[in-house]
């Protein structure tokens, strides 16, 4: 199961970087964002007042957490990576920008969460930072002097919001059901973008099929799959994890590109691919082994629900992962 959401993870996160530009072509990012999250919201609206359960005990401070992770997660993430698209800058050098979160992730992790990153796991960061940099070097080089240079420093603030929300996220004591929490998410971006989209006279949308197919694209995608997979498998396995796969985007993103948008794509790029893949087996072996040799506690004051343990893992008291 863990391959499964990791492999559907993979391909979905990385299809927000093909629908981003399959979307700059039809409008500016603020009216592509804005259509891509109203209709979403009013939909997820109306099934959070059909089923209420999932939202008891909700608190007022727990939603406003909620919407601190949704404004940070999605749309500060979500605008830098589209407006440096808009600027000119390649869907895998965005790509490649947003796969340093693992090493921002990692060296945060222990102060801020006490989930400490092994050897093994901090061997395999490095490896798949050099992979994904071997993906995308020669893109950058062919961009030249086409692409203004602080165009490239956009996503790497969007990479650094997604991170703050990943340990916001984490520092999180009550647990959230992930539709009640990609709810607030995407009903935060609805205000935000549309906010946006209004005040810089942008909120109305182009007439022509293609832009209402990249939204289409856009919404399934990357939204339910992408952001849903990602706080799911951020329960399951850990911050490090999760930032792992980010690894495999660049590459990913780069063959999907190559195939619809005849993006180059050469030994680099298959080079970079099999070093990411490496990279994620590393990591992932890292923390199984630590897993192992960490016990859950549990005694007089009950199972350890929610604290972590000496691997960075979260304890479970029984319930699974989707229904926390």
């Amino acid at each position: 199961m863990n391959v499964l959401l990791s492999a559907a993870f993979v391909l979905c996160w990385s299809s927000g970087f093909i629908g981003a530009k399959l979307g700059a072509e039809t409008a500016a990012a603020p009216t592509l964002l804005m259509w891509r999250f109203l209709p979403l919201a009013v939909a997820l609206a109306v099934a959070a007042a059909v089923s209420r359960a999932a939202w008891r005990g909700l608190t007022p401070r727990g939603a406003g957490r909620q919407i601190a992770i949704g404004a940070l997660s999605q749309s500060g993430y979500l605008l830098s990576v589209y407006y440096a698209i808009e600027l000119g800058v390649s869907s895998g050098t965005t790509a490649l920008i947003d796969g340093v979160q693992p090493l921002v992730a990692g060296a945060l992790a222990g102060p801020l969460l006490r989930q400490y990153v092994s050897r093994g796991q901090w061997l395999g960061l490095w490896l798949g930072l050099s992979g994904v940099a071997t993906v995308t070097v020669a893109d950058a080089a062919a961009a030249g002097a086409e692409v203004a240079w602080w165009a490239y420093l956009v996503p790497f603030l969007g990479m650094l919001s997604l991170v703050a929300a990943t340990f916001l996220e984490g520092r999180t004591r009550v647990p959230v059901a992930p539709r009640v929490a990609l709810t607030i998410h995407c009903a935060t971006s609805a205000v935000l973008f549309s906010g946006l989209a209004l005040a810089l006279g942008a909120a109305t949308p182009p007439a022509g099929s293609p832009f209402w197919l990249a939204t289409a694209w856009l919404v399934v995608l990357p939204t339910f799959g992408g952001y849903g997979l990602y706080w799911l498998i951020l329960r399951r396995s850990g911050i490090t994890e999760v930032n792992t796969l980010m690894f495999l985007m660049a590459p990913v993103t780069a063959v999907w590109g190559a195939l619809m948008f005849g993006e180059p794509f050469g030994v680099q790029t298959a080079l970079g691919l099999a070093v990411g893949l490496a990279a994620v087996v590393v990591v992932r072996r890292g923390g199984v082994a630590r897993r192992r040799r960490v016990p859950v506690r549990s005694g007089a004051d009950g199972p350890a629900v929610g604290r972590p343990t000496a691997d960075g893992q979260t304890a479970m008291d029984g319930r699974t992962a989707a229904g926390r």
